[in-house]
């Protein structure tokens, strides 16, 4: 962070403003997370694998993706082998890789971090062999067979993709519907941009589509251009993977003054900028929320060059969704995490965003209440990372707990409509649970097409 030299200078901007720091500030700031590993590198780290039989790595992944097997293979100089091993299971393992919260899941149950308290860097591994396939522009599927059926897909984030993907694989034609002018969903709009660096996103989007027979139509969304009975008749199957497009609402006085919004929509920006230097970010930033959203949000307005950055959250760090590592990231980048706070007013004064007030909580009989004790930040921005919720009233399909609701096979209570990823029930919002929900859902669509079960 180089905001000193700035501030030294007395020219700190106050309110909301851009060009907070020097123009070179901007692409250390927002460099790669996690640097890949190089192959000396990764032949060590792979060197460190038991190669466990029924690996708890293996169990620990949503993709189920053979961990012990790939990182053989890298260990044996076979990195494209590995790559095809990864790719079978998650087409979207680059992006995974990048973007997994490893550190709760494989890397968690990998026998070194029960032993040495430091497990194999899997995540770092597993991007190590996706990157050489796709940079080589290795194809590792071919399609099957043209079958005539053709497969409508609403969303290009990774429940779409993976399905769309895999439905390919089999001999069908899919079109992909999706609202936004560049496909990727939340991997392209929805998460930090020092997580997945120089147009990453995009150019999964097109080693996925390299397969052929998936045609992507954007600025076409459901409920608007088309409905789904719509495609109910004009395609043989359907599949939904269209995310969380609403966004709950802030239940505060004055919580639509200028100077509040939301979260995703303020990562979407960085996420689309050519000139980060011209991103407009507040002196004071308090962030709403505790989960991956809050801390993308928090953290990113830190690199911009907020002065001081505050996450405010209503439990404690326990019930936080983000990840400790996350949690750790944004305390390491300045950001301070406050618990145990609900927004109540938002402040303005000369018609702008001064402060917010909040009210202390605490459980009391596992109940969440008030203690009557306020506290009020002073600060020029509000992020709202609250939580989304499906947009529209489903059209027409059961709904469960504010989202689609599907069976273990991803099927909707429509025959011949299935759903996954963040928009359908049984999910945990990461990106490679939408990956597996996609997949499998295209496996079910495509047993219904050949006659092999119900839709």
């Amino acid at each position: 962070m180089q905001q000193g030299s700035r501030m030294a200078q007395g020219v700190l901007k106050q309110g909301i403003a851009p060009g907070r720091l020097d123009p070179a500030a901007y692409a250390a700031n927002f460099s790669d997370l996690h640097p890949p590993l190089d192959a000396h590198e990764a032949l060590v780290e792979a060197d460190r694998c038991y190669f466990c039989y029924e690996a708890p790595c293996m169990q620990a992944c949503p993709t189920s993706i053979d961990i012990p097997l790939f990182i053989r293979q890298i260990d044996t100089g076979n990195a494209l082998g590995a790559a095809e091993t990864i790719f079978e299971q998650n087409i979207l393992g680059g992006m995974c890789a990048r973007v997994c919260p490893t550190e709760q899941l494989c890397e968690q149950a990998c026998v070194r971090q029960e032993a040495e308290g430091k497990p194999v860097r899997i995540g770092q591994l597993q991007r190590y062999a996706t990157d050489l396939a796709m940079q080589a522009g290795r194809q590792f599927f071919e399609r099957a067979p043209a079958s005539g059926r053709t497969i409508a897909v609403v969303g290009a984030g990774p429940a779409g993709l993976a399905a769309a993907h895999r439905l390919a694989c089999k001999g069908h034609d899919v079109v992909i519907f999706d609202a936004r002018a560049k496909a990727g969903g939340l991997n392209e709009y929805g998460i930090a941009a020092y997580k997945a660096t120089d147009g990453f996103a995009q150019a999964e989007v097109d080693y996925v589509t390299a397969i052929g027979g998936i045609d992507i139509r954007h600025g076409r969304a459901l409920g608007r251009d088309f409905s789904l009975e719509d495609l109910r008749q004009d395609y043989d199957a359907v599949f939904l993977g269209l995310g969380l497009g609403g966004v709950n609402a802030l239940r505060a006085e004055n919580a639509e003054a200028p100077g509040v919004a939301n979260a995703v929509d303020f990562i979407a920006e960085i996420r689309q900028a050519s000139d980060l230097a011209g991103l407009p970010v507040g002196r004071r930033v308090v962030v709403i929320g505790g989960g991956m959203t809050a801390i993308d949000a928090a953290v990113q307005s830190k690199l911009l060059g907020a002065e001081d950055v505050t996450m405010v959250y209503r439990r404690g760090k326990a019930q936080m969704s983000a990840s400790p590592f996350e949690q750790d990231l944004a305390a390491a980048r300045g950001v301070t995490i406050r618990h145990w706070l609900v927004p109540k007013r938002v402040l303005i004064q000369a018609g702008r965003v001064s402060g917010l007030e909040l009210a202390y909580t605490a459980l009391v009989e596992d109940r969440l209440v008030e203690t009557g004790d306020r506290l009020t930040l002073a600060c020029d921005q509000i992020f709202k990372a609250i939580g989304q919720t499906l947009a529209g009233d489903g059209g027409g399909l059961d709904l469960a707990g504010g989202k689609i609701a599907v069976d273990a096979q991803g099927r909707t209570g429509l025959p011949g409509v299935w759903a996954g990823g963040d928009c359908a029930t049984g999910g945990d919002d990461l990106t490679v649970t939408a990956v597996a929900e996609g997949r499998d859902a295209a496996e079910s669509i495509h047993l219904h097409l050949v006659g092999g079960s119900h839709g």
